[in-house]
């Protein structure tokens, strides 16, 4: 029993000097709780919209105080005329603009009804019924209060107009979603579980003391998973555009070359992992765990990242997959040329040279 116990001991003594294993045991179940208590909703909370106001009067400016004390939604900017509107969505910036009709508090007062109408970005279908609901009820709710104060009840007819996918269909979401989950799950665990391979079976010094450079290397070992990530990327969109009905309003040539951008990005990725990782089970954790559940909580594949905490909101932002996102929807759903998305695709590059600079320098290291 004496030795027994000393066995014990020593597995502990073993654990706890492992500190990626101590990360692994006690940081992921944190961060998975905290992801799923404060990221997954449903419900929305200081959206960006815009006010397009032709009446600019005292009712209309009720409803639109109202709106701004509502913490679902944050007043971006007011637009001057309907010409502006596909643009500022196009932008990416609101995603619903809030539209009063001419004369509105003289419409209320002699025709007994008046219009408001909502326009929304609905390349995110549940986001955008959701708006729409919200903003309906706060403008009922204004309604309901007046009633009771004075005796003639006005109405306000609202209008929803959903630009992009007026069907609200949810596969327009998904297919841009899955494409990014699979790319980046693809492109950097597979890259990282096979360049670690090398380094676990000792065949990497072997590999980079042959005639070949370095660089040469690393790039023979990705390559073939580029060129299985393009077939992916692909399969999915040409699925989603004959068999779902997936329009892709832009540019194609632009769309293939900001998938490859991300590809890229992810293989430079999956590049890092394995120069932190020594054996293939670390790196498949560090995939899997570290790159699979923040793709789809964090990404705004599902979920609505406005409405997450800011620490969520800043975490987010440094996700490669977010921004890939973007930048499909934008060119599928919206038909915006490079100069809409041209933040996300420098975000992107950025990304990808620093990745290549962090696994230069460790494989330096290593080599050393």
């Amino acid at each position: 029993m004496k030795r027994f116990l000393g066995f014990i001991k020593k597995e502990f003594y073993h654990i706890f000097r492992d500190k990626r294993s101590l990360f692994i045991l006690f940081g992921m179940p944190i961060a998975q709780i905290l992801l799923f208590g404060f990221a997954i909703t449903n419900e929305i909370n200081n959206v960006e919209i815009a006010i397009l106001d032709y009446s600019k009067d005292t009712e209309s400016q009720k409803i639109i105080q109202k709106i701004k004390a509502s913490p679902y939604f944050h007043v971006a900017n007011e637009i001057a005329n309907e010409n502006a509107i596909e643009s500022e969505f196009k932008k990416g910036k609101i995603k619903a603009v809030l539209l009063f009709e001419k004369d509105f508090a003289k419409k209320l007062q002699t025709e007994m009804k008046a219009t408001v109408q909502v326009i929304t970005d609905a390349t995110e279908p549940n986001i955008a019924n959701t708006i729409a609901n919200y903003t309906q009820s706060i403008i009922q709710n204004h309604q309901s209060q007046k009633s009771t104060v004075q005796k003639n009840t006005t109405g306000v007819v609202i209008q929803s107009r959903m630009l992009y996918n007026p069907e609200l269909k949810s596969v327009f979401n998904f297919v841009p979603g899955v494409m990014t989950v699979i790319l980046m799950l693809v492109s950097a665990m597979m890259t990282s579980i096979s360049i670690t391979r090398e380094k676990e079976l000792g065949t990497m010094e072997i590999l980079l003391v042959s005639p070949l450079k370095p660089f040469q290397v690393i790039l023979g070992k990705v390559f073939p998973y580029i060129f299985l990530s393009v077939i992916n990327a692909i399969v999915i969109v040409s699925m989603g555009y004959f068999i779902f009905g997936m329009p892709i309003q832009g540019s194609i040539l632009l769309l293939a070359v900001e998938s490859i951008l991300f590809i890229i990005t992810a293989l430079s990725l999956g590049i890092f992992i394995s120069t932190i990782s020594n054996t293939q089970q670390t790196a498949m954790m560090i995939s899997l765990m570290g790159l699979m559940l923040p793709v789809i909580i964090l990404s705004g594949f599902i979920f609505p990242i406005a409405s997450m905490p800011l620490p969520m909101q800043v975490i987010s932002s440094i996700i490669p997959a977010k921004w890939f996102i973007i930048i499909v929807k934008s060119i599928m759903l919206k038909g915006v040329g490079l100069e809409y998305i041209l933040k996300e695709t420098l975000i992107l590059v950025g990304m990808t040279i620093l990745f290549i600079g962090l696994s230069i320098k460790n494989y330096k290291t290593r080599l050393e």
